[in-house]
């Protein structure tokens, strides 16, 4: 890689998408979602005051992941000049579901996890995606 195309990365754009796809995590595993099932399939007990130790350092690891996957879609947009809405949901759809939502699913068929588990989380990192390449690629 070029570290050159560096240069054309819109930095703050790359922040907000990550800001955004971060955002919609807080949505999909809510109640209002998928937090009751997800819950469920996971065995875990919502109320028991264990299954929330540790969670603002796994929400600050997952924010970085999600920024470096934000950071790859920033550098497949100036590589590809991509600019328009439509180019985003094409790239972020490409990427949430040829990248993400697979590796996903490959390391849950091996850990023999429910279905609902990839349905839910593939499904999650596939809208992130679209959402974040859609901000990256619009975002001049």
């Amino acid at each position: 890689m070029n570290p050159e195309i560096l240069k054309n990365i819109h930095w703050l754009a790359v922040i907000v998408a990550a800001i955004g796809y971060f955002a919609l995590g807080a949505i999909w595993y809510s109640k209002i979602l998928f937090a009751p099932k997800w819950l469920a399939l996971l065995k875990i007990d919502a109320s028991d005051p264990n299954a929330t130790k540790g969670m603002a350092a796994i929400m600050a690891t997952s924010f970085v992941t999600i920024l470096v996957a934000c950071i790859g879609l920033a550098i497949l947009e100036a590589y590809l000049n991509l600019t328009t809405l439509s180019q985003g949901v094409k790239l972020g759809a490409l990427t949430g579901i040829c990248l993400g939502a697979t590796a996903i699913s490959n390391s849950y068929l091996y850990e023999k996890r429910p279905t609902g588990l990839h349905l839910i989380n593939g499904g999650y990192t596939i809208v992130g995606n679209i959402i974040a390449a859609v901000i990256i690629c619009v975002w001049h």
